[in-house]
């Protein structure tokens, strides 16, 4: 049989075959990696500012601080005061006594420590003010605060007040905490006592810091 010539038109390339997956000699093909990357930069930058986002300012962490050690002092003075209750209740005087002492140094100790919790804190008592002491109907000593802010700025402030007895020996202690109060404002708060108080009953604003 005779061979038939190539009809092909001259000059016209021809297209080579494109290697399909099944193609087991196929030639890898490389990606290129710029746009990964990128993902992956751009997924890791928001994570950080998420991150940084998430993170309170010192000032919200000294609060947060005053109120776990005011929490903690209540705790510890509930705790004495309930053991100040029995002995009482089994009539020994010292263990009393004692225990009430107990109650109030805890008391005293947390309070103290929510005020050192506020670093770089400007001391503040001159612009606290307190009025008289009133025992409510739950027995609870309750005070009222006048906070004054003589500063150029609006400012928080922790103040520790301490209830005392006609000596001046500390019955109970507590700390307040006190939102902004703008520059040459005033606001008023109340500070109660942890446990029952009766007799007479005074107030110290021992601590106060604006920050």
């Amino acid at each position: 049989m005779d061979r038939q010539p190539d009809r092909r038109p001259e000059g016209r390339a021809t297209t080579p075959c494109r290697p399909t997956a099944q193609d087991q000699d196929a030639p890898v093909v490389r990606r290129p990696r710029r746009a990964v990357a990128g993902a992956l930069t751009a997924a890791l930058l928001g994570g950080a500012a998420l991150a940084g986002c998430s993170s309170g300012s010192p000032a919200n962490s000294a609060v947060s601080s005053a109120a776990a050690a005011v929490e903690s002092g209540i705790s510890a003075a509930a705790s004495a005061a309930a053991s100040a209750a029995a002995s009482a209740a089994g009539g020994v005087s010292s263990a009393l006594a004692s225990a009430v002492a107990s109650a109030a140094s805890s008391a005293e100790a947390a309070a103290s420590s929510a005020v050192a919790a506020v670093k770089g804190g400007l001391d503040a008592k001159g612009d606290v003010t307190a009025a008289a002491v009133t025992i409510g109907s739950d027995n609870k000593a309750e005070v009222q605060l006048t906070v004054t802010n003589h500063g150029q700025q609006s400012a928080r402030y922790v103040i520790q007040v301490n209830f005392t007895d006609g000596s001046g020996n500390v019955l109970d202690a507590t700390a307040v905490t006190v939102p902004d109060v703008g520059a040459g404002q005033s606001t008023q708060v109340t500070a109660r006592s942890n446990r029952d108080l009766t007799g007479t009953v005074k107030v110290d604003v021992a601590n106060a810091v604006r920050y």
